[in-house]
């Protein structure tokens, strides 16, 4: 199959009209950040912001317009609201009513779960907390899906030993990539491994709400969410327009750590995302070959903080050469050495957190929060 070029894509976009104007988007100069890689296309249009709603038609019709263009996997089409320098925000937008929401296509139907695992900063372990959590409930006998959400440093398709770019049988919906019986998706798959994401906001709120909806994950008994560090635009979409089940918060022993857990934590708070527990990753250290443990971050201050706050601390994991390796060669060591105590001990907290979604069942199921400004 022929690879479709920019130019071929900005020709086809001279098609879609902007109908205030009756110009072409392209002439308009509302096309940017156009990215083409192996058959995956994605761009945004520059709107003004009061006409951001209203916009989605075009958006769709753009969409549609490069779909249909020879070579095209996938296309990611976003709006980008733009305002010039200077000029004032336009009044608050009275919120949609529920027939308007209930027009929106509805995000993962099939997931009966929803569950983040999040951090309040980077380098604790997050993501290979992630995907172990993943195959420990998988290996529970549970149909897993892992979506990685974080759009700027996406690690999955490593973690998970998948290679090569998702399919799509309409040019609409993306088929899930898959190993170790657990589906997987994740921006990685789309852009190189070595690309920087160099996105705003909206851009990254769009992305995840289409590696959402317009996946085929089918009826999975839980996803797993592997959220981007911090508390910012990706963290806000996922709980605000996402009915997560719950949140999982992973940090390090030492104060720093916490200090920025607790933040994470009182985000979810503060959206009405319960949140199932605290874990404490990098633990401690047992040496090899001696058996010596070594508190090299500390060690106990997640579970005392778990405690001070009301929160179950769900379990600790060591840091521990293993644990390092088996991730950065795609083997998730629950997978990959399912007798190691390791494996053990993740597969502990898996089991626990789906305890915990089983009695949850029977409440109602969570939508995303109404926001009111007093």
């Amino acid at each position: 199959m022929a690879q479709v070029t920019e130019a071929e894509i900005l020709d086809r976009l001279k098609s879609v009209v902007e109908p205030d104007s009756g110009k072409d988007i392209v002439t308009l100069g509302m096309i940017s950040g156009l990215v083409v890689k192996d058959g995956n296309v994605g761009f945004s249009i520059e709107v003004a912001p009061e006409k951001g709603p209203a916009s989605e038609p075009l958006r769709q019709t753009a969409e549609k317009a490069i779909h249909e263009l020879p070579g095209v996997v996938s296309a990611t089409v976003v709006l980008t609201a733009h305002r010039p320098q200077g000029q004032s925000a336009p009044p608050p937008q009275a919120p949609p009513q529920p027939q308007q929401q209930q027009q929106a296509k509805p995000l993962a139907p099939g997931v009966q779960h929803i569950v983040a695992v999040a951090s309040g900063k980077g380098g604790v372990g997050k993501s290979t907390t992630a995907v172990n959590l993943a195959m420990g409930l998988a290996a529970g006998g549970r149909t897993v899906g892992l979506l990685d959400a974080d759009i700027y440093g996406p690690s999955q398709p490593r973690m998970m030993g998948i290679s090569g770019k998702p399919s799509s049988a309409d040019g609409k919906v993306l088929e899930p990539m898959e190993n170790y019986g657990v589906k997987v998706m994740s921006m990685g798959f789309l852009v190189d491994e070595e690309t920087p994401m160099i996105w705003r906001g909206p851009m990254v709120m769009s992305a995840l709400q289409q590696m959402l909806r317009d996946v085929n994950w089918g009826d999975l008994d839980v996803m797993i969410v592997d959220m981007p560090p911090g508390t910012g635009d990706a963290q806000l979409t996922m709980a605000q327009q996402v009915p997560l089940a719950g949140a999982v918060i992973v940090s390090t022993p030492q104060d720093i750590a916490l200090l920025d857990a607790r933040k994470g934590l009182n985000m979810f708070r503060k959206v009405d995302v319960p949140v199932l527990g605290f874990i404490e990753n990098m633990s401690y250290f047992l040496c090899p070959s001696c058996g010596h443990q070594a508190d090299i971050f500390g060690h106990g201050g997640a579970r005392e903080e778990a405690e001070r706050l009301g929160i179950e601390f769900l379990g600790e994991i060591p840091l521990h050469l293993d644990i390092r390796e088996t991730s950065d060669g795609g083997q998730p060591i629950v997978t990959s050495r399912p007798d190691s105590d390791h494996a053990a001990a993740y597969r502990a907290i898996a089991d626990r957190i789906w305890e915990k979604l089983s009695a949850a069942e029977g409440t109602e199921a969570r939508k995303a929060p109404k926001f009111v400004i007093q």
